[in-house]
């Protein structure tokens, strides 16, 4: 099994971009986990056409421990297990603790064994890397953290952030680096923004993505662009990045 977990600044398209890849990585016969760690819970919206999962943190709030696995997980398009963890009631508590609780409750309640994924996705929000946030770089769960940037300054700047955490958790046994995702904003300089980016961390980008008018028209169909235009060139580079972020992790590019 392995486990990758994708961070970046908010709004980069991490949903986005990992959904498509949870499909790409579908399509080449992998069974599929993705896990939203994001407090709006809407990291698998397009593998469900709209209809949202229910959260972990809702079902704790709701029942305590008083629930099954079946009651936290929803199965979307080409098969991918969808998860969301959710969050605090607004002004209350903490989105970090809604990370570990829902990592905490797969645990619990047996998913890795029951669905027994090939590989699962952590989908996080990246612009802090601090308590829970950090809970999918620790050891167990993600084996490889890809970070998505874009050549916008705070993009840059969030990235460069999850690189000091991954670096400052290094001798704990944590997640690696598997490399930059450039999700283009077609700023100026972009590519080499990122490209000293990666110089600067050690590292490589692994996938570069075109701005798209394809993703806003799957999107407003509520699907991925996988599924809504299979043939389109958008979804060739989202195939090329899974291929890409497999080899990155060790897994080979089989997809």
């Amino acid at each position: 099994m392995i486990k990758l977990a994708f961070y970046g600044k908010g709004g980069i398209g991490k949903s986005t971009t990992v959904s498509n890849l949870a499909v790409a990585l579908a399509e080449s016969g992998l069974k599929v986990m993705q896990v939203g760690c994001d407090p709006k819970a809407d990291s698998t919206i397009n593998l469900r056409h709209g209809e949202d999962v229910p959260t972990v943190l809702d079902l704790v709030r709701e029942r305590k421990d008083d629930f099954v696995l079946a009651d936290m997980v929803r199965e979307g398009y080409a098969g991918v297990v969808c998860v969301e963890a959710g969050g605090p009631t607004p002004g209350l508590g903490c989105a970090g603790r809604g990370i570990i609780t829902a990592l905490e409750k797969l645990a619990q309640k047996g998913a890795y064994e029951t669905y027994q994924p090939d590989v699962v996705l952590y989908d996080v929000l990246g612009d802090v890397v601090c308590g829970g946030f950090s809970m999918p770089m620790r050891s167990g769960y993600a084996d490889k953290v890809f970070i998505l940037t874009s050549g916008e300054n705070m993009s840059i700047h969030a990235a460069a952030n999850i690189a000091m955490a991954l670096e400052n958790f290094k001798g704990r046994g944590y997640a690696t680096l598997g490399g930059l995702i450039l999700n283009r904003r077609e700023v100026k300089n972009e590519d080499a923004k990122v490209e000293e980016l990666a110089d600067d961390l050690h590292t490589e980008i692994i996938g570069r993505l075109p701005r798209s008018e394809t993703v806003q028209n799957a999107e407003e169909l509520q699907k991925t662009v996988l599924e809504a235009f299979p043939d389109s060139e958008m979804a060739a580079n989202y195939r090329a990045l899974a291929r890409a972020v497999l080899a990155a992790s060790g897994g080979g590019a089989t997809c």
